[in-house]
């Protein structure tokens, strides 16, 4: 592997790990709070799903 592809793997690795420590815990009330804030438009079946498990009826 070249010098620059190792570093460019290096970078998109760390910047992901990094994005997914950020995101509050599926049914935390940090994570409903968000949701709620969110359009309804933009969840996703899962979300939705989630959503209706953790934060209505949990």
């Amino acid at each position: 592997m070249k010098r620059t592809n190792r570093l460019t793997l290096a970078a998109v690795l760390i910047a992901g790990a990094l994005t997914a420590a950020c995101s509050p815990e599926v049914g935390s009330e940090e994570w409903c709070a968000d949701m709620k804030d969110k359009p309804k438009g933009d969840w996703t079946a899962n979300e939705a799903t989630d959503f209706a498990k953790h934060c209505i009826l949990g």
